[in-house]
């Protein structure tokens, strides 16, 4: 008997302990805690990044019309010219022979026109001689003016102010001449103002506009920040691959369709330090959306449902433990790391939530999954 009632003083006993430990799990469990963050207000700015290439505001190369040795290079690299400034003189040897032998002819032509117009006014010669007469001499005088500009041509000058670029070709080099492939003898660029030509996806094209500003970095300054304004966009993607009249341009159409596509845009950057050189590799943030003194939640409070976009607003209940409420909210401009709310009962210093809440898997056959009472994990809306 004695041990009948010490076993059931011993189940008595286990029972009230598992039961305690079960309560004290259940309340545990129910005195959530989150992590929470407050909402705030500030300046939100959003950009858009892009990688660009410093380039001079105008350059061009310097060639010559006509084919000539090199004489003699008067400039050096780096050093400033202008309009008009000698640059370089070509070998004119042959071109003026050619001049004086042109001449010679153009002389002798205008003797003979002479001639025989005196001699067609009193009815010595024929109007076909006089009109031959007037041919070779037309035919002469242009063959002067060619011989002329060719000797003109081997004195080469700036066609604008600027900044010699590279090292322009030695004395002695052949020039040559053509509309394809020339001789580029010097290079020359206006180095007054200087350019970024940035790729922008097209996924952000569209928010990126004439005027808008950025700011960029170069590697070789790294701390140093340059400005810039958006001055050009262009019309049509780099690879112009909406052109599919060719069979090449249809190529390039179907090769980028499965790529992604970017668009050519132009920033004005002005260097009054002089420190940007061309072709430096500039890493752009453009400015697409600002807000001044804005109501703002770190990104990870926004959270999604059927109903839209909510946060978790945290209170405290009498006993003192946390107390979550659904929240919902209108979302404005998106930043780096907070996002404006325009519109919602929210008010400055509210206590919101930035806790992650997995979801939880049912122990159905269904394997099917539920969110916790805390919504999806924070992000911008789909």
């Amino acid at each position: 008997m004695k041990l009948k009632i010490i076993a059931l003083i011993v189940i008595l006993l286990g029972a009230g302990i598992g039961y305690k430990i079960y309560s004290d799990k259940v309340e545990a469990d129910s005195a959530q805690t989150y992590e929470t963050a407050k909402v705030v207000r500030m300046d939100l700015t959003k950009t858009v990044s892009a990688t660009g290439t410093v380039q001079p505001r105008d350059s061009v190369e310097v060639s010559s019309k006509i084919t000539a040795r090199i004489k003699e290079v008067l400039v050096e690299e780096n050093q400033k010219v202008t309009a008009g400034q000698t640059v370089a003189i070509l070998d004119g040897k042959d071109f003026e022979a050619t001049r004086d032998q042109a001449q010679f002819t153009l002389t002798n032509a205008q003797q003979k026109l002479e001639r025989t117009k005196k001699l067609y006014e009193i009815g010595a010669k024929s109007l076909q001689d006089y009109q031959d007469a007037q041919y070779d001499y037309d035919k002469a005088k242009t063959t002067l003016e060619k011989a002329e500009a060719d000797v003109s041509e081997t004195v080469i000058t700036a066609p604008m102010d600027g900044v010699v670029v590279g090292e322009p070709q030695t004395a002695g080099t052949m020039a040559v001449q053509g509309s394809n492939n020339p001789t580029v003898i010097l290079r020359i660029a206006d180095l007054s103002e200087k350019l970024v030509k940035a790729k922008v996806d097209e996924t952000d094209i569209g928010s990126v506009k004439v005027g808008a500003q950025a700011s960029f970095t170069v590697d070789a300054f790294p701390d140093e920040k340059f400005a810039a304004t958006v001055n050009k966009i262009s019309q049509t993607d780099t690879a112009n691959s909406w052109d599919i009249s060719s069979s090449s341009s249809s190529s390039s159409s179907s090769s980028s369709s499965s790529s992604v596509i970017y668009y050519y845009v132009t920033f004005s950057a002005p260097d009054p330090k002089n420190l940007l050189l061309p072709a430096m590799t500039a890493r752009l943030d453009i400015v697409v959306g600002q807000v001044k003194g804005a109501l703002c939640v770190p990104i990870e409070a926004i959270k999604t449902d059927g109903q839209g976009s909510y946060v978790e607003r945290i209170t405290k209940d009498d006993h003192g433990k946390d107390v979550a409420e659904k929240v919902y909210i209108t979302v404005g401009l998106y930043g780096d790391e907070f996002v404006e709310v325009s519109g919602g009962d929210l008010k400055l210093d509210d206590d919101v939530s930035v806790t992650y809440v997995a979801a939880e898997k049912k122990t159905s056959s269904s394997n099917s999954s539920k969110r916790s009472g805390m919504g999806g994990p924070g992000g911008p809306p789909m």
